[in-house]
């Protein structure tokens, strides 16, 4: 067996590397390490995991030794040591690597187990772990108790080592003390870059992006005002970029003011995405400065509101004018992504057997669709039954025949609405052609039963109902 154990160091300088103090270094060690093997547990103020079973994946030990002594540089300052066993790891932590003589040589103090009878033990002139080793063991027993015996056996190796194995949780959920009340919004950034640096080494160890956050903070309870609030964080696209959340996060809070001082700071994930790693590329690519369209479109939203970003969204409905929505670029609709069709091409067996009717070719009803659609379809005049815009109007093809909506009672007409009944929209569409305008998309309204009934008050004196004629789209 080998052991690696890994331990921060608070008093070096930060490196360049190095993104921030995570708010639990020690946990944010034990949820690295768990790339190189899922043998990691935390002893005290240390990490320790096992690789014996997992060296041959990095390419050998001395690979595997070299690449997290690398990597870890990413964590800030940390002491590494390695040997057979835990204990001895853990050991030559505390100690200058070269003072370190072999286990025999060891000082007692770097045993957990004999750090309560040190004084005893030094009173016998025992020092060293060699020392401790070489005393009667039933003696040392009935001195000290079975507990210290058994530290020096996992120690040296002669019994197996016993941890609970570090876990990954499934949501991020940290809680953060402040040193001192914060009093405006802003301020709470310097705790938020310390909770980032958590949630990037839980993403790096779960192997996924973050899509939505929550930043909840707790106020003084002994003001008359709220005592918590919170801060929902989107993104358009899976992301560990954590400068760019730090961003959006202070977008955000610039716009906030605290009815009283904060005094605790938490920090949830609410949506995450599997985000696989980036491969290598064999040429050299080109450095690319400056965001990325999504991050600029997120920054942009954090910053004038959501309703300002906004993107278009197809949405499962055959009213033309209804066929997309716009919604926040940062999230997606529930109702469009519910209503939205299903894109899975359907093989013709499989068509058979759950009896789904395929069709034999593509619809040529689409290419009648205009390259755009009004706002809001504009009534035309008619002339002898005959639609006029700009002159005349040519039918060339038509009619496509359009019955929906009968479901939907938001867009009735209160004047045709009878016993709060829903209404179709039940209309004959045509390519026409104006002399001045060129092609145009329109269509005929036809009237239901009810609606007959209803407009029959309106009707001209000659006992002819006039259709009615809309324009909704333009060729172009």
């Amino acid at each position: 067996m080998h052991w690696i154990a890994l331990q921060t160091r608070p008093d070096a300088a930060p490196t360049v590397a190095a993104e921030g103090t995570p708010v639990d270094a020690i946990l944010a060690l034990g949820w690295w390490a768990l790339q190189f093997t899922p043998r990691v547990a935390q002893a005290g103020d240390a990490v320790v995991f096992e690789v014996s079973d997992s060296d041959r994946l990095f390419g050998g030990r001395q690979q595997l030794i070299e690449q997290v002594l690398a990597s870890s540089l990413q964590l800030g300052p940390v002491k590494v040591a390695q040997a057979p066993t835990s204990l001895v790891a853990l050991a030559q932590l505390q100690l200058d690597p070269a003072d370190y003589r072999g286990p025999d040589r060891l000082p007692l103090a770097t045993l957990p187990q004999a750090r309560e009878h040190l004084p005893t033990l030094k009173r016998l002139g025992c020092t060293v772990w060699g020392d401790l080793r070489a005393l009667p063991r039933g003696g040392v027993a009935r001195r000290f108790g079975a507990g210290l015996l058994d530290g020096l056996d996992r120690a040296y190796g002669l019994k197996p080592e016993v941890y609970t194995w570090l876990q990954i949780p499934e949501v991020f959920d940290v809680l953060l003390e402040l040193f001192a009340q914060v009093e405006t919004a802003p301020a709470l950034m310097f705790a938020a870059h310390r909770l980032l640096s958590q949630l990037r080494i839980w993403l790096q160890a779960r192997q996924r992006g973050i899509v939505a956050l929550e930043l909840v903070w707790e106020m003084d309870a002994r003001r008359n005002t709220a005592t918590h609030g919170q801060l929902l964080v989107r993104t358009a696209e899976p992301t560990r970029d954590m400068q760019h959340m730090q961003r959006l996060l202070a977008e955000n809070l610039a716009r906030i003011t605290l009815p009283a001082p904060v005094l605790y700071l938490r920090l949830r994930s609410v949506e995450t995405a599997l985000l696989p790693g980036v491969s290598d590329s064999l040429l050299p690519d080109e450095l690319l400065d400056g965001d990325s369209l999504n991050h600029l479109l997120e920054r942009l939203s954090a910053r004038l509101g959501k309703d300002c970003v906004l993107r278009v969204m197809p949405y499962a409905d055959h009213r033309p004018e209804r066929m997309q929505i716009w919604v926040d670029f940062c999230k997606e609709s529930k109702e469009s992504k519910a209503d939205r069709p299903s894109t899975t091409p359907v093989s013709s067996a499989a068509a058979k057997k759950r009896k789904i009717k395929v069709a034999a070719g593509p619809q040529t009803d689409r290419l009648l669709y205009p390259t755009w659609l009004l706002a809001a379809p504009l009534k035309l005049a008619v002339r002898d039954d005959r639609p006029l815009y700009q002159g005349p109007l040519a039918l060339l093809a038509g009619p496509q025949r359009l019955e929906a909506a009968w479901w939907d009672v938001a867009d009735v007409q209160p004047a045709l609405a009878v016993s709060g009944k829903p209404l179709a929209a039940l209309r004959d569409y045509f390519l026409a052609r104006s002399e001045q305008a060129g092609l145009l998309w329109i269509y005929r309204e036809r009237l239901t039963g009810t609606q007959q009934e209803a407009a029959s008050a309106n009707r001209p004196a000659n006992g002819q109902e006039a259709s009615h004629w809309y324009l909704q789209g333009l060729f172009g």
